[in-house]
């Protein structure tokens, strides 16, 4: 699904999972509330008692999805939750997870966070062999390829090797009657984290979840790993030897909350050292810093820090913007930038102003938040970008996923700066992401065109026709 309205990326969505603590629904409803940044189209929880399943899901927020009265109605020590952001297989609540799959070999529950590559080629395999959807989403596909037998001893093995058929982007959770399993990708590419809860666990896509519960992390999930909760305590458990850390850095410039922790480096530090280095890379004479709200106001931070240049809240953000706003015609689109943000002109009138923004995806927004800053009486914008220009589709689970729909695949940076009417334009190195992080590897995908994964032939096609 793309997003045409605004500049703004979607990042699919968020998972959460609780094993051996009471009241396990209405702490993954926190927990669901900390990650609703992740996905505002739809959210589900389910839990398990006595290996009784039980359901709530929706479209929309997670506040109005569940309420007290219908927490109320599913119990457990167990339970699994989703947000969502539609990417493959579209909206629709059919599409809403978590999933559950009744067998007699036993029921279970099943949320996935990402994107797999080889979605088409294994639901071709699939209903080859007799297989029947309930939904369009790429996520269902893992529950077909788990074999299903009646020893449960034998469920973790079925499980690896269904997960050595995927090729992708994923963090999976996977309930049964008496255990969770926490699966991420060998790539490394989407996050998922441990913490501890009361004696039980709690598996999350990002910490930031922890701390609303109380509880306290204990590591991050490995690629290549299952980690499977049961009474008994953890066990880990590695499906495959192949094994990178190639975190999608967008998670790190613009998905992820300032206060989750990924793979050891706080969101917040790193963009403000993004801010720090896009200074030194592309300093600019001018008289106060802004950020656009909020994602950028980290890099913001650090930009003047490093600069000297002081610090000001030049853009208001209007938190309470419907997020199905109908836009019918042009002019009503134009006004929607004005709803969603105000320049404070006491603050860059007369001004000579740095903005900075994490990325430039289509330029939509960055163009009319230049004119709002003309409008209101800046005398120069330079526009500084905390990441490198965005020139490749994503395929892991972010709604990029066509050349044409990205401003600069096919201009150069003075041609950007023309369309968006900045005074200068500057986008942030590759290599100042790894810098930022103190780390050696990231999927950079989407600024260098190198994919970690196999890209197969039908998203291939479906990218070079604009279908994906």
């Amino acid at each position: 699904m793309i997003n045409t309205s605004y500049d703004d990326l979607h990042e699919e969505c968020g998972v959460f999972g609780i094993f051996g603590v009471n009241d396990a629904a209405n702490l993954t409803y926190y927990g669901l509330h900390a990650l609703q940044h992740r996905g505002q189209e739809g959210c589900g929880i389910v839990a398990v008692h006595e290996r009784n399943f039980k359901r709530i899901k929706g479209e929309g927020l997670v506040t109005e999805i569940f309420n007290e009265k219908n927490l109320a109605t599913i119990q457990g020590s167990a339970a699994i939750g989703h947000v969502r952001y539609s990417t493959t297989g579209g909206g629709g609540i059919e599409n809403v997870q978590p999933f559950i799959f009744r067998h007699n070999t036993g029921d279970f529950a099943l949320a996935h966070n990402g994107n797999l590559v080889n979605s088409n080629e294994l639901s071709r395999y699939l209903q080859n062999r007799g297989s029947l959807f309930q939904s369009t989403s790429d996520s269902e596909l893992l529950a077909h390829l788990i074999k299903k037998e009646h020893d449960a001893s034998a469920r973790i093995y079925n499980i690896i090797d269904a997960l050595n058929m995927l090729e992708g982007a994923f963090a999976f959770l996977i309930m049964t009657g008496s255990r969770l399993y926490a699966c991420r990708d060998k790539y490394g590419l989407r996050p998922l984290s441990i913490g501890k809860l009361n004696g039980g666990y709690v598996v999350s896509s990002e910490t930031c979840a922890f701390d609303v519960i109380g509880a306290q992390f204990l590591r991050d999930v490995n690629p290549g790993e299952v980690v499977v909760f049961e009474q008994s305590g953890m066990t880990s458990y590695d499906y495959s030897q192949f094994k990178h850390h190639q975190l999608c850095a967008m998670e790190f410039i613009y998905f992820a909350r300032p206060d989750s922790d990924l793979e050891g480096c706080n969101v917040h530090t790193f963009r403000k050292e993004s801010g720090k280095l896009l200074y030194e890379e592309s300093p600019a004479e001018a008289d106060i810093v802004i950020g656009v709200p909020d994602s950028s106001m980290s890099a913001a931070i650090g930009y003047a820090e490093a600069s000297g240049i002081p610090y000001e809240m030049g853009l208001i953000k209007n938190k309470y913007v419907g997020r199905t706003f109908i836009q019918p015609s042009q002019e009503l689109r134009e006004k929607g930038v004005r709803m969603k943000l105000s320049a404070v002109r006491s603050i860059v009138h007369n001004k000579r102003v740095v903005m900075i923004d994490d990325s430039l995806v289509r330029g939509t927004t960055s163009r009319r938040i230049v004119t709002l800053l003309r409008e209101a009486g800046a005398t120069a914008i330079h526009v500084r970008i905390a990441s490198p220009p965005i020139t490749h589709p994503c395929f892991y689970g972010v709604d990029t996923s066509t050349y044409d729909e990205l401003m600069s695949a096919h201009k150069s940076t003075e041609h950007v700066r023309q369309l968006i009417g900045a005074d200068s334009l500057s986008f942030l190195s590759e290599q100042a992401l790894f810098t930022a992080g103190n780390r050696t590897q990231l999927c950079l995908a989407c600024f260098t065109g190198n994919y970690p994964t196999t890209l197969y032939q039908s998203i291939r096609d479906a990218n070079r026709d604009g279908k994906f």
